[in-house]
């Protein structure tokens, strides 16, 4: 198996795409796939770069034994669409700003997380609601069935 790059995108990169990266880090470990997979995340703005994740969002990780230690958050450039196979926005607007970032999607690389799920559209975005629990639930879906579409393709 070739290995897979994915960059998980949202607006800041301190909630929703750290969650995933390191989500879908251990979901892939615990598959015995870490070989198989690069995996980082980034931001479609400069509101948080340098930051580190988001208190509650580290802690929503660590309740399920998930370090995201050294993480700070970065934007996404143009050249991450050469780097990586997929490129995985958590909403709408993230899609409209990568693809602007990007120069659009000519090899169709850019998809919604939950897309990959059998219930498709946006990841709950814990920003505005404070609820990390549904955060999680839809990060958990939808990087399972990822990797799942990946290993099956």
């Amino acid at each position: 198996m070739k290995q897979t790059k994915i960059l998980f995108v949202c607006h800041g990169n301190i909630c929703r795409s750290p969650m995933a990266e390191f989500v879908m880090k251990k979901i892939v470990a615990d598959a015995g796939l870490e070989d198989s997979f690069y995996i980082e995340s980034a931001a479609t703005s400069t509101e948080e770069i340098g930051n580190e994740v988001y208190p509650p969002a580290k802690r929503k990780l660590a309740e399920h034994g998930i370090s995201c230690k050294g993480k700070t958050a970065r934007q996404m450039t143009r050249q991450d669409y050469l780097r990586f196979d997929l490129l995985v926005g958590m909403d709408d607007w993230n899609i409209r700003n990568m693809k602007r970032i990007c120069g659009d999607d000519p090899d169709e690389k850019i998809h919604r997380l939950m897309d990959f799920t059998v219930r498709p559209g946006e990841v709950a975005d814990p920003w505005y609601t404070g609820n990390f629990e549904a955060t999680w639930n839809d990060v958990l879906e939808g990087c399972t069935d990822l990797l799942r579409s990946i290993v099956k393709n």
